[in-house]
């Protein structure tokens, strides 16, 4: 269960935020003949996941340094309200016109947009190498195969957002409270960490829920 559990959180957050850079690539793609969209989508998709699978292997090493954990915390606090007010917005993407230039948008604008999937997978999988590879091998049929449909169920089932963003909120009091400025603090006192982590979670679904009502 301690595999599997990870194994789950990572495939959720996947799930929810890959589903923009799934967008991406059915839009990027959209302008080429038939024949090469699928290159396209499968060239596009293998360098977007190799510099993703770069940035995670990055990430763990950045994680060790002094206040890293506790602005990753922060980034992934900003990440959770940010999937819960999130439009979706899809007019503005570039398509290419050709397959070199449809894969060059793909990787640019997956790598842009996948640095919170990037600090969430490292955050859940806590340096477990096993962990990361598992989370990097789910992303690719995620990617691959999800586009529109991933964004309609989110629209459809607002809850999943929410469990998501809680998801979120939570991995990230985890990694404030893993700094060793602020781990002095709760160290001895589990009882104040469990709230802490309900508190910050339950403040970033209120304002989430607030400003998502508001959009």
């Amino acid at each position: 269960m301690e595999f599997i559990q990870p194994i789950l959180e990572i495939l959720f957050i996947n799930i929810l935020l890959s589903g923009d850079n799934a967008l991406v690539i059915a839009m990027a793609s959209r302008n080429l003949p038939k024949e090469l969209q699928g290159r396209a989508i499968q060239w596009g998709t293998l360098g977007a996941i190799s510099l993703r699978t770069l940035f995670v292997f990055l990430m763990i090493h950045l994680l060790e340094m002094p206040f890293i954990q506790l602005i990753g915390g922060i980034l992934l606090l900003f990440i959770a309200y940010k999937l819960m007010v999130d439009s979706h917005e899809t007019d503005q993407i570039k398509s290419g016109n050709s397959l070199q230039e449809a894969i060059s948008i793909i990787i640019f604008v997956d790598v842009i947009m996948s640095l919170d999937n990037v600090l969430a997978i490292a955050a859940i999988a806590d340096s477990n190498l096993l962990l990361i590879i598992a989370g990097i091998i789910l992303s690719i049929p995620i990617i691959l195969t999800a586009s529109e449909l991933i964004l309609k169920l989110i629209q459809k089932f607002p809850i999943v957002v929410f469990i998501g963003a809680a998801l979120l909120a939570w991995t990230g009091g985890e990694m404030i409270i893993k700094e060793e400025m602020v781990r002095a603090i709760f160290q001895t006192n589990n009882v104040l960490s469990l709230f802490f982590l309900i508190g910050l979670t339950v403040i970033v679904i209120i304002i989430g829920a607030i400003k998502r009502k508001q959009v």
